[in-house]
């Protein structure tokens, strides 16, 4: 069973900067790619940034400029740097991983959300 552990939401003004982290544990062959999600109150959720094994990056167009993603493949985590916050950031941030378990079984995680929460 996979875990995904999100930590880093919060309060920040407008123009401010929050990191969030995500650790994936459980005994599977990888964690492949890996990823940021957001859901804006009575908005769908959208891709904010995603990160392949390899460290190749791909990011909203919103968020170009102002985000950056990486991860620690030793500590099986993923981070979201997040600076020139806008309130339009505002929303529930998930964690979004795809995960070898085991040969040819390959199955999609989702953390259970951060809130942040940008104040003009």
């Amino acid at each position: 069973q996979v875990q995904l552990v999100e930590s880093g939401g919060g309060l920040v003004q407008a123009g401010g900067s929050l990191r969030l982290s995500c650790a994936a544990s459980g005994t599977v062959y990888s964690f492949n790619r890996m990823g940021w999600y957001r859901q804006a109150p009575g908005k769908q959720r959208e891709l904010v940034a995603l990160i392949s094994s390899g460290g190749t990056t791909n990011l909203a167009d919103s968020v170009k400029g102002r985000f950056s993603i990486s991860r620690d493949n030793a500590k099986n985590t993923v981070y979201l740097q997040m600076n020139s916050l806008k309130p339009e950031d505002t929303a529930v941030y998930y964690c979004n991983v795809d995960v070898r378990e085991r040969d040819y079984v390959f199955k999609n995680y989702w953390g259970k959300g951060t809130l942040v929460t940008v104040s003009s």
